[in-house]
């Protein structure tokens, strides 16, 4: 019963943090003042701008809607298959995909992409000068840190079918091995341990594992437009709520508080939070008032199944 509180935590978490991000994504610190004078806590609280009121108050984001893809086709397959993900996702972006990343965008539009995603995702990459490490693959990585074995060749392969730049891989196998050891071991994670995988595959990932375990989540910089979407800035975000906050909700909060790209940064933090504390541990508010939570049932009984 703890584990499937804590599958079924990773996975509302994940929606939960993105669907209340959405309240302050892209916003600074005098931007959530005029929106949120009273400060903010709730989906109905979610200010109609131009950008929000595309969703329901309530609604996930493509942080969650590509989740979904890899989830989906994990249980389809009772297992990983590149190529049924690959499809899920070039499916999901050909329809109306809400907030779809840039380079995901790229990737998925090139007309041979399901044939070899991964060598199109490397193509995409290159042509960006290996500079392009935005956070699109970390933040849909939760669910395959519930699978019951192989998490790093997962991690790091599901995460080269958009996202090339080794920051981006290290960064889902990083999240994904958390994840993995919360919900099935009695040894979480540790910082050495991510300190190994970061410096497997990017030294520059150290730097971030560092600031996440600073007490000020202010470091991270995280309303900075120009690097707002970088994956390491999500990771810093998601690793300083796991090391610093005491509840789910006190994670959540101060992580979707702290503005930038704020849906994407609470998805992965939550996931992690649910992980820890389990679906117990989040208020009846934030499950009751999430859009599509059958959608969620069934990934959390799908993946149960699954693990036995």
């Amino acid at each position: 019963m703890v584990m499937i509180d804590r599958i079924k935590g990773t996975i509302y978490g994940q929606a939960i943090g993105d669907a209340l991000g959405l309240g302050t994504e892209f916003m600074d610190d005098s931007f959530m003042k005029l929106a949120y004078p009273q400060g903010f806590c709730h989906y109905d609280q979610i200010y109609q701008d131009e950008h929000r009121r595309r969703w329901k108050n309530g609604e996930w984001t493509d942080d969650t809607d590509m989740m979904l893809c890899i989830a989906n086709a994990i249980i389809k397959d009772k297992g990983v298959k590149l190529t049924t993900i690959a499809n899920n996702f070039k499916a999901w972006a050909s329809g109306v995909p809400m907030g779809i990343g840039a380079q995901t965008y790229k990737v998925l539009m090139v007309g041979n992409y399901t044939d070899s995603p991964i060598e199109v995702s490397k193509l995409v990459w290159e042509m960006s000068g290996r500079k392009s490490a935005p956070n699109g693959g970390l933040m849909r990585t939760s669910v395959v840190g519930l699978l019951p074995n192989d998490i790093e060749d997962n991690a790091a392969n599901i995460c080269r079918l958009t996202h090339y730049d080794p920051r981006c891989v290290g960064s889902c196998v990083i999240v994904s091995e958390l994840i993995h050891s919360l919900v099935y071991s009695p040894v979480p994670f540790t910082y050495e341990q991510m300190t190994e995988v970061a410096y497997k595959y990017d030294e520059r990932i150290v730097a971030f594992l560092d600031m996440s375990s600073k007490e000020d989540i202010s470091i991270l910089e995280l309303q900075d437009s120009k690097t707002m979407g970088y994956t390491l800035k999500t990771l810093g975000a998601a690793l300083w709520a796991y090391w610093h906050a005491e509840t789910f909700v006190e994670g959540l909060l101060a992580v979707v508080r702290a503005g930038g790209d704020a849906d994407t940064n609470a998805a992965v933090a939550c996931a992690i939070l649910g992980a820890k504390f389990g679906f117990s541990s989040i208020p009846d508010e934030y499950v009751s008032g999430l859009i599509g939570k059958e959608q969620l049932d069934a990934v959390v009984d799908g993946i149960a199944e699954l693990v036995g």
